[in-house]
């Protein structure tokens, strides 16, 4: 049975064919694969398979310029627009349908400390930086070359370095003012792991 997540990732870049075309898709694919092992029962075969991740994970990293480790948590239909100097760290959580570009870094602020979360539908522009243990609510957009350091609300926009927050959209579909004291983490909802997109930057390539 192919992994529905993995089916996710495709769709979002085109359908079946889209792994000739798209070299970020080949990193999902190793990344996806990582997991896959993860979950099998101890044996010689997740031990030889653990190997051949490793391997491929170094090439397809080096190639593409894209790291995603297989102990991050991303959900399905992640899109990588632009491949290259993508960075994640093995801490981050990463929920369905999201959007990377070009130069994107999801890593903690010191060696240890806490890494991102984002949550459903989350959108970064090329070499947007996420720092800490910061959560990005749903839907959120996060402009190109920002430095976010705070809490995003769900819907809202971050642009800048440091990252301001320009708005944030209400469930009735109005547009209310936010600002940096807006994002507290616990109004934000929880992430809904295993559930199956441009502020600044556009929609496409």
């Amino acid at each position: 049975m192919r992994d529905q997540d993995w089916l996710a990732d495709l769709n979002r870049c085109g359908g079946g064919g889209a792994w000739r075309r798209e070299q970020s898709l080949w990193a999902l694919w190793v990344y996806r694969f990582g997991r896959r092992v993860d979950a099998m029962p101890d044996g010689v075969g997740r031990r030889l398979r653990t190997k051949l991740y490793w391997l491929m994970f170094r090439g397809v990293e080096t190639f593409t310029g894209i790291s995603l480790p297989k102990e991050c948590r991303i959900g399905p239909g992640l899109r990588i627009w632009h491949f290259g100097g993508v960075f994640v760290n093995p801490a981050t959580v990463i929920g369905a349908g999201c959007t990377l570009r070009q130069g994107v870094t999801l890593g903690n602020r010191v060696e240890d400390g806490p890494c991102p979360v984002l949550e459903d539908g989350v959108e970064l522009g090329a070499y947007a930086q996420v720092l800490g243990g910061v959560r990005l609510g749903r839907g959120c957009k996060v402009g190109a070359m920002a430095v976010v350091l705070q809490d995003v609300p769900a819907g809202a926009t971050a642009v800048g370095n440091p990252a301001r927050i320009l708005l944030a959209t209400s469930e009735a579909g109005s547009a209310v003012p936010s600002g940096p004291t807006a994002a507290a983490s616990d109004a934000l909802p929880s992430l809904a792991t295993g559930s199956a997109a441009s502020a600044v930057s556009p929609s496409h390539p």
